[in-house]
């Protein structure tokens, strides 16, 4: 069986999409149309803005998004998943890749999103820390003592977990997790606490604009964030959706139950191959590959 992956924010390259424009007309079509539903050219950001340009939210997230999307649309007759999952902000361009969404339905959503979750990290000062080296409980069990907020966000494989919250809560608990036997405990440059309860404002927001959007059954199943587990009910595809913004990203178990499931190949759509690294070091035998036209 193969497993479509999709990446989230932290993908993104200077000219990306700007192939696809030049030699496929439907994609020319999608990025124009995207264009227009933003309401500001995305695609001169993507195709020649430079890397800073790109790292404003308000586009990063589309833009990843536009990558995934439009290339799954122009493999044609080759897309074919029997499963997928996005890590994060992927979790919506796998939710078109499965006919979950409509394209126009996505690309608003995950707008919205990108909005709302700038405007949930302006309201308090937030970040978050990649730990390397030390057992998912360990952290947890830190994460858990130290004064403040401060949570797992994102179980990317064994070994690898990011923590999101309150800027002092989390160099607290990274002078804990070095003293604990982190490899390492390193704060990264993003603007926010995403997957934290901080995030609330922006779920908040988000809510309302997915309850107002038509969900279709899905053409095959979906591993979302929240659950790890195979889900193809629409309105359990929207509450799952909406609890993403607060709640941690658990990428590593849902590679784990895609194997437990059949999965054998790994396609990763989008851009960058961070995500087929990932899969290598949760389930060593599976096979990885980008997506290509």
């Amino acid at each position: 069986m193969n497993a479509y992956i999709f990446p989230g924010q932290g993908a993104q390259f200077v000219g990306m999409g700007l192939d696809l424009y030049e030699n496929h007309s439907v994609a020319q079509e999608l990025f124009e149309r995207a264009n227009d539903i933003l309401g500001f050219s995305i695609t001169d950001i993507m195709f020649e803005g430079s890397a800073d340009d790109l790292k404003q939210t308000k586009v990063t997230q589309p833009a990843i998004f536009l990558h995934s999307v439009i290339l799954g649309k122009v493999m044609g007759e080759q897309f074919r998943p029997d499963m997928v999952a996005g890590h994060s902000l992927g979790e919506f361009s796998a939710l078109v890749a499965n006919g979950t969404l409509d394209f126009e339905d996505g690309l608003k959503l995950v707008s919205k999103r990108a909005l709302a979750m700038q405007k949930a990290c302006e309201l308090q000062p937030s970040t978050m820390a990649a730990v390397l080296g030390l057992e998912d409980a360990v952290v947890e069990k830190i994460c858990a003592e130290t004064e403040g907020i401060v949570v797992p966000a994102n179980y990317n494989c064994p070994g690898q977990l990011v923590i999101s919250g309150e800027v002092e809560a989390v160099n607290a608990a990274c002078e804990k997790l070095k003293e604990a036997g982190a490899r390492r405990a390193l704060v990264l440059p993003v603007g926010g606490a995403f997957h934290s309860p901080l995030m609330q404002p922006a779920r908040e927001e988000l809510a309302e604009a997915i309850e107002n959007t038509k969900f279709n059954t899905p053409t095959c199943p979906i591993y979302q964030n929240v659950t790890t587990t195979a889900v193809s009910n629409p309105e359990e595809i929207k509450k799952n959706l909406i609890s993403q913004l607060t709640a941690p990203v658990k990428w590593t178990q849902s590679v784990q139950n895609m194997v437990q499931d059949g999965a054998k190949k790994f396609v990763e759509v989008g851009p960058g191959k961070v995500l087929q690294g990932l899969v290598k070091k949760i389930a060593v035998s599976a096979e990885t590959e980008s997506a290509t036209v």
